[in-house]
């Protein structure tokens, strides 16, 4: 490949240069209330060869050689209001920009641009500086210190070479711009190959250099480590490529900010979208190797939980496979959430360790770090001649990027998922060690590394509440100071900013992105409010996954004031000029005005993170049909009588490439048998063509084997896990969630033990006549629900009871499957027959694992909540279990509450509970009283019990008919393209984002 023409100068924007060559773009953090001065003293300044004279002076001297090139400093302060420059001329020296990056870092100085130009052996740098204030420096003393401080560094001895034959050190003229491009170019004028013989090599070059083991022996783990860094190197290809590209083409982009992101593995995700999944096989295989053994060596990132996190991480696939440009954002959790340890039937939290054995899929991006700032005070200063807000801070800590590449599938566009790492700042440490405070210097770490530690922290306390809030801010500063990084790269007219920037909040969590975006604007851009105001309203849109009010976030107003103190001024003075045009709307209705502010006043002042969120933005999704009508009559009924265009809907969905291309290659391939094509991969909806074959015999029976040998899989994980031996012909029934009242896990107890009540008092001929049950529960309780918790024990106690009675045999099975987790997804949703999803109608905004068991061919039973009443228009009504009380009539049943007599089998069960028939008859008295009694029975249990059994009876009816069963299961697979995130996302980008396609050629 001939190199490219490399013109004579070169000017980088700080992302584009170099490797080693980058500046920090305000990476550091910015030391407040020391001069200069104050700073310089401790460095001693040596005399130098060159006083720091005009460079342009010294121009003329080109002929000088290398070796002899002697290193000046000037600076100029009248060419920008904004900064000040310093020009550097130098020999061309590996790591020369790094000593200088590290002199002005030390000073407490700020580079906010750069520029590079090259002069045969020697280049002019020069450097856009502000000061701790971001300002540009004045005093000239201060700038003579500066400039010396460079020198002495820069005439420090740079890298030699000997020469042997006369015993002489010399320094070697480094080749030309031009020259280098040659080689780098010659070096890689390919891409790497992916066939068997090429990953083979690959795999055994990590063996050997990566993971430092012998090529001639390895184990499982370490072959998984060189396969994982080797398919991640074929990955960056497709995401520098990526990055190019779209940086070329400047589109506008979305930025996607999440709090949770539920990835799973990456290994087999990562094969399958780059398509070398059969190569990968064939290389393992000849080595000694299974890839699905290899594959299970990986643990899950512990970077969410439930719905939410796994909706973000199908988001990022969908965003990559239709090839919008887009990155993700979130954090990365040294812990997590917690992994969930049942001892003696209780549920214990321990940490979870994930990045113990390292990460291959991340990439740790250390010279991309951010201060982000906390606590302080708020001063005032006057820019020609206009008054600014200053934020002074007391504490800053530092984020530091971890970059994952996220593959598309058929597709060379790899997008990217960044997330933050807290870590103490540099100028804590320094300070404690030089002072010999050791002790506070280690405390300063881990108060800092705290932030990015655990998901959610527990926020009943207030250490509880200000760690979640430090969380949420430290997330949200981190990510804009990139975005706005990114953006000035190539623009400098903020006006420009919505046309291409479009911030996507999932939920209230990275809502605080919205003042702290107005304080950049306003106080760092000197922006006029209304104009700043006028960006904020174009740039964001907010999908919120909250049903009820009671669920909404509110941040105390003290707790904001003290933590962020600029940000609440900013939040007040958002919410004034909005109150005050409300009163202009609406008059005196106080009533309205108080429940739309966004400050809610009371006992306790809180701030209302989802009122200035649709305040902020110019869209509001829900994400079902049914939700968006809560939200629109319910929720924030106020607000859609308000802005009813604000106010859009996009039903949520799961990814077919990893809920069956990945989880389900048996479907996959049978699937793609009968459609006749690999197509619907990418285009789900040719799914629908299954339907002219569901009654197909030998469909059918093709559908029956592969649903049985996940069966077979999944028993043998039961067996593995519990000691609870299992058998395959009986019907699979599973609720796999989050452990919360509003999904009623507990229902489906004491439906089981009602069942297990029945068959008991059964006679022995009867028994015969009941189809056999295996149901299997799983979800984690949060640590402070105790209610929850009570339910998880009595799903082990009631288990513990039916599996060891010999009259029940293999009739009824009840297993607990402890730390649910993506991975084991990918084993249940294949393996079962039955999914439940029963929460009270009106709790589930959307409820995406009911769609991820859909498209496995699994059959529903449900109530008419999120999702599922389009999941009944899409595959009928006839071709699910559907029972319980509808939205419109919930509320009427709890006025009713009081006087409703609860059905007899209900009472029966719930007395069985009581009365100790399954021990611990006093622990779970408070469980019983939450649902009989005096109106207490909130999520409707005694009232949908009955219409419950019945669904389940219906289900057991259907299973007997394999032929009725079969076809129902292929018919809802075939509905299933409706709910792919594809079109989710393809919703999101047409009628919010307003984005388009950015293809990698």
């Amino acid at each position: 490949m001939a190199a490219p023409a490399i013109p004579t100068a070169l000017s980088f924007p700080p992302s584009t240069l170099p490797r080693n060559h980058r500046p920090s773009f305000s990476l550091y953090p910015r030391l407040h209330h020391i001069s200069l001065s104050t700073l310089l003293k401790p460095y001693s300044l040596s005399r130098t060869r060159n006083s720091p004279t005009s460079l342009y002076a010294s121009l003329s001297s080109e002929t000088l050689e290398s070796e002899t090139l002697d290193a000046t400093v000037s600076f100029d302060n009248q060419t920008s209001p904004d900064f000040t420059t310093f020009i550097v001329k130098a020999n061309i020296r590996i790591g020369l920009l790094q000593v200088i990056t590290r002199v002005f870092k030390i000073l407490g100085l700020t580079v906010e641009k750069a520029t590079v130009e090259f002069h045969g052996g020697f280049f002019i740098k020069k450097f856009s500086v502000t000061n701790s204030h971001g300002q540009k420096i004045e005093e000239e003393e201060s700038l003579k210190k500066i400039s010396k401080a460079l020198l002495d560094a820069m005439n420090e001895k740079g890298p030699v070479v000997t020469a042997p034959s006369r015993g002489i050190s010399t320094r070697r003229a480094p080749p030309s711009q031009a020259r280098r491009a040659e080689v780098v170019f010659k070096l890689m004028d390919g891409y790497l190959k992916n066939d068997s013989v090429s990953l083979q090599k690959a795999i055994l070059d990590h063996v050997e250099f990566t993971v430092a083991r012998s090529r001639f022996s390895f184990d499982d783990f370490e072959a998984y480590q060189a396969l994982s860094h080797s398919v991640r190197d074929r990955l960056i290809e497709r995401w520098h490529d990526t990055h190019q590209y779209v940086k070329r083409k400047d589109p506008k982009r979305v930025y996607f900010l999440s709090l949770e992101f539920l990835m799973g593995r990456s290994l087999s995700n990562s094969i399958i979208n780059l398509g070398i999944k059969d190569q990968c096989v064939e290389a393992l295989s000849q080595l000694g190797f299974e890839l699905e053994v290899l594959a299970e060596q990986e643990g899950d990132a512990a970077l969410g939980n439930g719905g939410l996190a796994r909706l973000s991480a199908c988001i990022m696939d969908s965003l990559a496979t239709l090839d919008f440009p887009a990155w993700g954002y979130g954090l990365r959790y040294q812990y997590g959430l917690f992994r969930q340890v049942i001892l003696d039937g209780f549920q214990h939290e321990q940490p979870d360790y994930w990045l113990n054995f390292g990460n291959p899929w991340e990439i740790e991006r250390v010279h991309i770090s951010y201060p982000v700032k906390f606590y302080g005070t708020v001063e005032e200063e006057i820019v020609d001649g206009k008054k600014f807000k200053i934020w002074v801070p007391g504490e800053t800590v530092e984020a530091v990027a971890y970059d994952n590449p996220i593959p598309g599938y058929g597709t060379r566009n790899t997008i990217n998922l960044r997330l933050w790492a807290a870590k103490p700042s540099d100028q804590y440490d320094m300070e404690s060690f030089n002072t010999g405070d050791y002790i506070n210097a280690v405390i300063n770490r881990q108060k800092a590394e705290t932030i990015s530690s655990v998901l959610y922290p527990d926020d009943r306390s207030y250490q509880g509440k200000e760690l979640r809030l430090k969380q949420q801010y430290f997330f949200v500063s981190a990510s804009l100071q990139d975005i706005v990084r990114r953006f000035k790269d190539l623009h400098t007219n903020f006006q420009e900013f919505p046309d291409k920037v479009a911030l996507q909040l999932n939920d209230t969590h990275p809502s605080l992105m919205i003042a702290e975006l107005m304080r950049v604007l306003v106080d760092e851009e000197h922006l006029d409010w209304n104009e700043a105001w006028g960006i904020v309203g174009k740039a964001f849109s907010f999908t919120t996954h909250i049903v009820v009010l009671e669920g909404l976030e509110k941040i105390p107003v003290d707790l904001l004031g003290s933590l962020l103190p600029r940000h609440l001024q900013i939040i007040y003075d958002i919410n004034f000029l909005f109150v005050e045009d409300l009163k202009k709307r609406f008059g005196s209705d106080y009533d309205r005005l108080s429940r739309m502010s966004i400050v809610e006043e009371g006992p306790v002042k809180n701030v209302r993170m989802a009122n200035l969120s649709i305040v902020s933005s110019h869209t509001v999704n829900g994400v079902s049909q049914v939700h968006s009508q809560i939200l629109k009559t319910k929720v924030f009924k106020d607000f859609y009588e308000l802005w009813p265009e604000k106010f859009q809907h996009k039903t949520n969905g799961v990814t077919q490439r990893r809920w069956i291309v990945g989880s389900n290659p048996g479907l996959c391939g049978l699937i793609t048998k009968w459609l006749g094509t690999e197509a619907w991969i990418r285009n789900v909806d040719l799914l629908l063509g299954l339907r002219q074959h569901a009654a197909n015999p030998e469909l059918q029976e093709e559908w029956r084997m592969i649903r049985r040998v996940n069966k077979k899989r999944l028993a043998d994980y039961i067996e593995a896990m519990s000691g609870v031996k299992v058998c395959i012909d009986a019907m699979f029934d599973v609720q796999v969630k989050r452990i919360h009242e509003y999904k009623r896990q507990l229902l489906n107890v004491l439906s089981i033990i009602h069942r297990y009540d029945c068959i008991k008092n059964m006679k022995k001929g009867d028994r015969r006549k009941v189809v056999s049950r295996v149901c299997l529960i799983g979800g984690k309780a949060a640590p402070g629900y105790e209610i929850a918790k009570k339910i998880i024990k009595l799903v082990h106690v009631v288990a513990e009871k039916i599996n060891n009675d010999p009259d029940i045999g293999d009739l009824l099975k009840l297993v607990f499957i402890p730390d649910y987790n993506v991975s084991v997804a990918e084993l249940v949703v294949p393996g079962s027959d039955l999914s439940q999803h029963i929460s009270t109608a009106g709790h589930e905004a959307s409820g995406t694992s009911s769609m991820k068991f859909l498209m496995n061919g699994c059959l529903l039973l449900a109530t008419a909540d999120g999702s599922t009443l389009e999941i009944i228009e899409e595959i009928g009504e006839d071709n699910l279990f559907v029972f319980g009380a509808k939205l419109h009539e919930v509320p009427s049943l709890r006025d009713k509450a009081r006087d409703f007599e609860v059905p007899r089998q209900f009472a029966r069960v719930v007395r069985m509970v009581r009365e100790g028939y399954f021990g611990f008859g006093d622990y779970f008295e408070s469980l019983c009283d939450s649902i009989e009694g005096n109106g207490g029975d909130f999520y409707l249990l005694g009232n949908d019990f009955m219409s419950y059994l019945e669904a389940q009876a219906a289900a057991d009816k259907t299973f007997v008919d394999q032929e009725r069963w079969t076809q129902m299961s292929i018919l809802s697979a075939a509905g299933s393209g409706r709910f792919s995130t594809d079109r989710t996302v393809g919703e999101y980008a047409e009628k919010t984002w307003g984005i388009t396609p950015c293809k990698c050629p």
